[in-house]
């Protein structure tokens, strides 16, 4: 699955929504439609961070507050249009009864391993398409390399297949960093890159939160 940069959002409907548990505590994000989904199921509330401080609305209000955003700072959102008026997409939701603590353990899968390598074949340091992209152990299986974060990385095929099934030592080759286990879901930090998603950090500061992507 490829991974979505925030400077490749085309419409309000590609945008994503950081979800709180009740106690606001970060807990995933989801995409627009998912978020307006909880929101007009009255499972949600829109949380927005405006000067440090936090407003609450709900699906009804949060439609009516859009209105005058869309007067007074339409370049400041993400707009969803209907046929009767337009919606700003929401950075925060919070779930109103769900109060479960987020996941701490990342999980190792094709998707996370290139974010936290951001997209980048760790030999050659050359960013390619996730298309172009492929998972390389450091310790090939072959001699008993395991299938941990620590021994897998991104490369692209011109570099995978110079290595081929040898070490980076024997191949004649260098990681340009050493892989290791993110404490984060790394796939948030591409997103705060973004300035769209700078209201998220305050909810992300804290060791132990971790973010789920859905």
């Amino acid at each position: 699955m490829p991974v979505m940069f925030a400077s490749e959002v085309k419409s309000g409907l590609d945008c994503n929504v950081l979800v709180l548990n009740k106690h606001y505590m970060a807990i995933r994000i989801v995409g627009a439609r998912r978020a307006f989904s909880l929101l007009f199921r009255e499972i949600a509330e829109v949380v927005s961070v405006e000067q440090d401080k936090y407003s609450n609305y709900d699906f009804q209000s949060w439609c009516e507050v859009s209105q005058f955003k869309r007067n007074f700072e339409p370049d400041g959102h993400d707009w969803i249009s209907t046929v009767n008026f337009h919606i700003a997409v929401p950075r925060i939701i919070r779930l109103l009864f769900y109060d479960r603590l987020p996941r701490t353990e990342v999980k190792l899968n094709r998707r996370n391993i290139y974010a936290r390598d951001k997209n980048r074949c760790q030999y050659c340091g050359k960013r390619q398409p996730t298309s172009e992209l492929s998972l390389d152990h450091v310790i090939p299986r072959s001699m008993s390399g395991k299938a941990v974060w620590e021994n897998i990385v991104c490369a692209c095929a011109k570099c995978n297949v110079k290595k081929g099934g040898r070490t980076p030592k024997q191949a004649g080759m260098t990681l340009i960093q050493k892989p290791v286990k993110p404490k984060h879901n790394p796939l948030i930090h591409i997103h705060l890159g973004h300035q769209r998603y700078s209201s998220w950090k305050q909810f992300l500061d804290h060791a132990y939160w971790s973010v789920e992507l859905k």
